[in-house]
């Protein structure tokens, strides 16, 4: 793929596949379906109507709202013109919205007037009174439109209707024909580890290069319909979904929220043949009361997970393609992928090398020394797939990319002799038992191996002599009952003394503790449970 890769949009990518195979099925959400002619259309559309409201290269739009044919026109029309999209995460409060649009500079904001319970014109009124009077307002003094799609239309925002009047052919092509692979496309945010979210600027060549790799790897074919229950406010979800589809010519499969009933449904009506996730993702397909009775028709896709978890996906879906990813956003994200086609053992040991063109080390996290082969450190990765940088944020760019190229993970993982990376953990989420590094994945793969186990989540907590030790919080299948005590035992028949968790609790569900929007646990907020929980600290 390095060798001959031609960099280009992947607004021109749509239109290619468009003009390639027109009546080809490119997306199903709800009870929307669109042709690849019938998407290309759409973003035309409405990338008309962004240029008459003045929006041009280089101008950020941002999109807040679920998965939907919606969102998908919005994000291909910016791409058509060169505007960047900056996608919201829909369970953003107030304060974290107010920040967003302001630190991306959003020019204009395409919003649903109400999702997931959530009033977002209600919320908007908070941030900027001007919304029914006139924009942009001195809270927002970049934002000079607000289009509503929905009912509840303030006097200062439009319809949604306006993006889908006929095209204004000239201008468009003209704005078409100067957007380059090299532009910015996509204002990710991202929390890692500060108070507020960071802005990663990723370019077309960025992603499409990235989701063509990737695609090739999991083997998506034109006849694919490929489901993936990933929000596209992530970069899972337009990267790794949304233009990995594109790239092959596949259909892609979604749903505004993932629930995991309404998942298999999905999976079976529509006979998908691939299918992504996280571990969170398919534990809760696979324990959930219907999936025995689910007809799948899926073959492989990809998940991020570790080898228990890999191993009953390959087993009980029926997924014999099933390759393991791992990236992070600030890498466009993926940058390693297993083949389709490697013996089964390889790919679910969750080791892979880097795609062509990029390149990894390991170092020590103090002293920035490389590790010896199959040394334990922090990820550093270099190459084409490796973000523009932080927008607006030269400081934290420069922290996050040395001098020489190296983007910093902030993540462990170790290269073996054969120079394939395996991800150990998130540091952050790494806690140290009496001097020892404990990663929460290796002791929840342990408690997974239980047949009782639906799903288990660790973490490091406070311990007066051993500094901190482990705290499990473990959901049960259906049918069955345990004492904390079983998997304590468990765990002590089965990993080293120091990484037996010392706390377990069971529990019936994650959701009052606190999922992302990609269906993960939270691990900081499970931790500040496990405190009170567990007695560590008062209430």
């Amino acid at each position: 793929m390095a060798a001959d890769w031609h960099p280009r949009t992947f607004g021109a990518a749509l239109a290619e596949a468009a003009a390639r195979t027109p009546d080809a099925e490119a997306f199903v959400c709800a009870a929307r379906r669109l042709t690849y002619s019938g998407l290309y259309q759409a973003a035309r559309c409405a990338a008309s109507a962004l240029l008459a409201l003045g929006i041009r290269r280089g101008d950020h739009v941002a999109i807040c709202m679920g998965n939907s044919a919606d969102w998908l026109t919005v994000f291909y029309a910016n791409a058509l013109i060169g505007a960047v999209t900056v996608p919201v995460n829909t369970r953003f409060r107030a304060d974290e919205l107010r920040y967003c649009l302001h630190q991306a500079d959003a020019k204009l904001l395409v919003v649903a007037d109400r999702f997931l319970k959530i009033d977002f014109i209600a919320m908007l009124r908070g941030i900027t009174a001007s919304l029914d009077d006139r924009l942009p307002g001195p809270e927002l003094p970049r934002l000079e439109h607000v289009v509503v799609l929905g009912d509840d239309i303030p006097g200062a925002a439009l319809s949604y209707a306006l993006f889908e009047e006929p095209v204004c052919g000239r201008a468009l092509d003209e704005a078409m024909a100067v957007v380059m692979p090299g532009d910015i496309a996509l204002v990710q945010y991202t929390s890692g580890t500060t108070a507020m979210p960071k802005g990663v600027m990723l370019t077309h060549d960025n992603m499409l290069r990235n989701a063509s790799v990737v695609a090739e790897k999991i083997g998506i074919r034109p006849d694919d319909r490929y489901y993936s229950p990933r929000p596209f406010y992530h970069v899972a979800g337009t990267t790794l979904s949304i233009i990995a589809a594109l790239s092959r010519g596949a259909c892609l499969v979604t749903a505004p929220v993932f629930d995991a009933e309404e998942a298999l449904a999905l999976l079976s009506r529509e006979r998908c043949t691939l299918a992504s996730g996280n571990d969170t993702i398919f534990l809760m397909l696979m324990n959930h009361p219907r999936f025995a009775e689910t007809r799948l028709y899926l073959r492989g896709g990809w998940a991020a997970a570790g080898p228990e978890v890999m191993q009953q996906i390959h087993d009980r879906m029926g997924m014999r393609g099933l390759v393991y990813c791992y990236g992070l956003s600030e890498a466009s994200p993926n940058i390693i992928c297993s083949r389709f086609d490697a013996p089964w053992q390889e790919r679910v040991a969750g080791a892979a090398r880097p795609h062509d063109g990029m390149a990894a080390r390991i170092v020590d996290p103090v002293s920035g020394l490389d590790c010896p082969t199959g040394g334990i450190g922090e990820i550093l990765v270099k190459g084409w797939s490796v973000m523009r940088g932080y927008y607006n944020k030269p400081a934290e760019t420069a922290k996050a990319i040395d001098a020489e190229g190296w983007l910093h993970s902030g993540d462990l993982g170790s290269i073996d002799a054969e120079g394939r990376l395996r991800f150990i953990g998130r540091a952050k989420d790494i806690f140290r038992v009496g001097g020892e590094n404990v990663s929460p994945a290796d002791v929840e793969e342990v408690l997974h191996r239980h047949p009782k186990v639906k799903q288990a989540q660790v973490v490091g907590v406070p311990d007066a002599r051993l500094g901190e030790v482990g705290a499990a919080y473990v959901i049960l299948n259906e049918g069955t009952t345990a004492e904390p005590d079983e998997f304590i035992a468990w765990c002590r028949e089965r990993c080293a003394g120091f990484k037996v968790p010392r706390h377990v609790k069971l529990i019936d569900s994650f959701d009052g503790i606190g999922m992302t929007g990609s269906s993960k646990v939270q691990k900081i907020k499970l931790r500040e449970h496990a405190l009170v929980d567990f007695a560590l600290r008062k209430p």
